[in-house]
């Protein structure tokens, strides 16, 4: 079964990572479980230098999990090849979720829900693409879309519930 992939779209600064904050226990309130995948620009290093871990995965180890009794985690080294969006969501627990969540990857062929707020950057309409089904600002926008505000995370909630069952 694919879970359904839904990205929270804009541009730094806008309020994705508190929109997310705020949404994913307002999904799990209404019985969603939801996974996430996050697009950052950094390096990304979630070892920690001098743990075994580290030093093994430096020593040229390509995948490294770390599990304890209640997570697990698994590194993987992809420099000549990024993965994909797909790819990373293939990588997720299909049986367990419900909707994988996904922050960034504004660029991606994947249903989308756009954040924008006036002075941030551009325009809103700069965000939007065919997988766009909905924008969520904080001003009244003139669009062929499904207008949420950015501040009224419940009804965004109500609105990912709504699209899910449709689904």
């Amino acid at each position: 079964m694919d879970v359904p992939l839904l990205a929270i779209a804009a541009w730094s600064g806008t309020g994705k990572t508190t929109l997310l904050k705020s949404l994913i226990p307002l999904l799990k309130q209404r019985g969603v479980r939801t996974g996430l995948i996050k697009h950052s620009h950094h390096q990304l290093e979630i070892d920690t230098p001098g743990k075994d871990s580290y030093v093994l995965r430096k020593a040229g180890a390509d995948q490294v999990m770390v599990a304890s009794e209640r997570r697990w985690a698994l590194m993987c080294e992809t420099p000549d090849e990024p993965a994909s969006l797909q790819h990373l969501a293939a990588q997720m627990n299909s049986a367990a979720l419900d909707l994988i969540l996904v922050e960034g990857f504004r660029d991606e062929k994947v249903t989308k829900i756009a954040l924008w707020r006036r002075g941030v950057k551009g325009e809103a309409e700069e965000l939007l693409d065919e997988y766009v089904i909905a924008v969520a600002s904080d001003e009244a926008l003139a669009l062929d879309l499904p207008l949420l505000d950015i501040n009224q995370p419940d009804h965004i909630a109500d609105f990912i519930v709504s699209w899910l069952k449709k689904g």
